[in-house]
């Protein structure tokens, strides 16, 4: 992967620094993630989990989130990668008077489910010359809204907030200024510095990190990364994007319950300046399902089963709820209650207010998630290991509650908040969810209704074809009654509801590139023709686009998926990382990274190697 280069100049006072949203790489400990960008800023942190309030959210508040700074002292350009096939981060800067970079990594606990442990280490380096760093930590604890102390003891600085309590211990002389600590330095040729930020309290002692430990670390850190990665069957033409991709998928694993949140932020808004800004670090059902399936096509079996399990543990028995068993999302501990609540006393990123927590759509009945769910559960079944007597009964009953409820509107898999409607690509997945568990009665010999899921199949497949086709369009569309185009339709032939040759399927195609493709960039649908409640535009959605590079393939266009496909990977940053939307000019949109487009990457990347031979 090519390293990115950039110019670094401290941002003249008052002017508050906001790099693109694809100038940051991603570390995390399978707990908890953070954001570095490409000038050694770490501007995004929440401890001790994924969905905790944040410690650094300067990428949402440039003057009131918190940041860890650490960078020369003096203009440097800048390359940023990985330590090849790890999730270890390596910060380059490139003076006048020497070359220096900075490690940053999460060491991965063994058993790190029963312990509160939690570090950052970030190692200094001059590789070359000589150069002065300067660091500067400033936490702000709960996302600005708890004051915190901070005092010095023995060489560490503790900070400490009602909720939260971090210690940073450096290896250079550290001074306290105000409620933030700074540090400035000078390292020769073959020096090295250490911060190490862990958390203090609630069982965990303090530490120390000298330099031999922290060479420890980073040397277990890389040996973990590429043992996991080792695992991998992929060996097809774009191997470097899907390991990074699979890599990534990993970094959202909560290992505490198995859970995969949909994206490491909140927030980031997929139009800059407008109000389509979401908290993703949830475990929603569709995004880990799929997620599933993405890495069970690369060898990887131990999430599915994590998964597998979080999901026996949560499935209620109780279908009474609006949603039936299955809530649209849950928190990574598996609870149900995800207020949203808005964070008005921060900017924004770029000044996109409003910034939130929570997400209402939780509440959303969204009835795609059972046909995402139960094609991951037979995936499971057929590519790993048969589930249970008791996880089959949990199926039944979604099976079951499905063939009751599956003709009705809802939410659609796009959470809109203009309505409920009847979304084609809802009834779709209905259909996925009852064939697929057919399929794995079929095969293992498992109690069944088959009658009665025979019988409601079949009826979905008939209404999307007699009200889900366009007549005029000569297309399916998004919802009945209503002449709309929807990039959600492309899943007709991956989930084999349709032939990828059908001439119904190819006017589709032909359709949707016409209507939604731009530079193999693909829309979800058109927001003025298809009001979803909100105000504002957005950019491409990047899983759809690789949904079009899949459809083409299976349906023989080989060459319009490989182009497609290449052009896809244009749009990655410097370390083959993706937001969830690509702007006009190609910019990053929304959180990041998302689990959705790295999952669409690897299974569009799977299949089209496949079709190529």
């Amino acid at each position: 992967m090519t390293a990115t280069e950039s110019a670094y100049h401290p941002e003249p006072a008052g002017v508050p620094p906001y790099p693109p949203i694809a100038d940051h790489g991603l570390i995390g400990d399978l707990r908890t993630v953070a954001l570095v960008d490409t000038t050694g800023t770490i501007s995004w942190y929440c401890c001790p989990s994924f969905d905790a309030p944040s410690v650094f959210a300067s990428i949402l508040d440039a003057e009131k989130g918190g940041s860890f700074q650490l960078a020369p002292g003096i203009p440097a350009k800048t390359k940023q990668f990985y330590f090849p096939d790890t999730n270890v981060l390596i910060t380059r800067f490139y003076a006048a008077d020497g070359v220096g970079e900075i490690q940053d990594f999460m060491p991965i606990v063994d058993g790190s489910h029963k312990s509160s442990r939690h570090r950052l280490i970030r190692r200094v380096m001059c590789v070359r010359g000589s150069l002065p760093f300067q660091a500067r930590m400033a936490p702000r604890f709960d996302y600005g809204r708890q004051p915190h102390t901070v005092s010095l003891r023995k060489g560490r600085a503790i900070f400490e907030s009602p909720s939260l309590s971090l210690a940073l211990t450096a290896s250079m002389p550290i001074e306290v200024d105000g409620q933030d600590v700074w540090s400035e330095f000078k390292l020769e040729e073959g020096e090295t510095a250490v911060f190490a930020l862990d958390r203090y309290g609630e069982g965990a002692a303090l530490r120390s990190c000298p330099l031999a430990e922290a060479e420890r670390e980073f040397t277990a850190t890389v040996a973990f990364w590429r043992r996991w990665l080792s695992a991998s069957l992929y060996r097809g033409r774009w191997r470097e994007m899907v390991h990074r991709s699979a890599l990534t998928l990993k970094l959202l694993t909560y290992a505490p319950t198995g859970g995969i949140v949909a994206a490491a932020t909140t927030s980031l808004p997929e139009q800059i300046g407008g109000e389509r800004n979401w908290d993703y670090r949830y475990v929603w059902i569709r995004d880990s399902a799929f997620c599933v399936y993405a890495l069970l096509r690369l060898g990887f079996s131990e999430e599915a089963e994590a998964f597998i399990g979080f999901l026996s543990k949560h499935v209620s028995r109780d279908n009474s709820g609006a949603s039936g068993p299955l809530q649209v999302m849950y928190g990574i501990d598996g609870r149900t209650e995800l207020a949203e609540t808005e964070l008005s006393h921060l900017d924004g990123y770029q000044g996109s207010a409003p910034v939130r927590i929570g997400n209402a759509a939780a509440t959303q009945l969204q009835l795609d998630v059972y046909g995402a769910l139960i094609d991951s559960v037979y995936l499971y079944d057929k590519m790993c290991r048969p589930i249970s007597s008791d996880y089959w009964e949990q199926i039944h009953l979604l099976v079951d509650w499905v063939c009751g409820n599956w003709d009705q509107p809802d939410e659609g898999i796009w959470e809109t908040r203009g309505g409920r409607k009847d979304f084609v690509y809802s009834r779709l997945m209905c259909w996925v969810a009852i064939e697929r568990a057919m399929r794995m009665a079929r095969r293992r010999g498992l109690p069944a209704d088959t009658p009665r899921w025979q019988r409601s199949r079949d009826a979905i497949y008939r209404q999307i074809m007699r009200r889900g086709w366009s007549d005029r369009l000569q297309a399916f569309i998004q919802h009945f009654d209503d002449d709309v185009l929807d990039a959600s339709i492309l899943m007709m032939p991956l989930t084999k509801f349709i032939a990828p040759t059908d001439p119904k399927w190819l006017s589709t195609l032909d359709a949707l590139g016409k209507k939604l493709v731009s530079d193999s960039l693909v829309y979800r649908y058109e927001p003025a023709a298809s009001p979803d409640g909100l105000r504002g535009e957005e950019g491409t959605f990047s899983i759809c686009s690789f949904w079009y590079v899949e459809a083409l393939a299976r349906a023989g266009r080989l060459d319009e998926a490989r182009l497609a496909f290449e052009k896809m990977l244009t749009y990655a940053n410097h370390l083959g990382l993706y937001a969830e939307e690509i702007g006009q000019t190609g910019e990053q949109l929304g959180n990041f990274p998302q689990a959705f487009t790295h999952l669409a990457l690897i299974s569009a990347a799977f299949n089209l190697d496949r079709a190529l031979g």
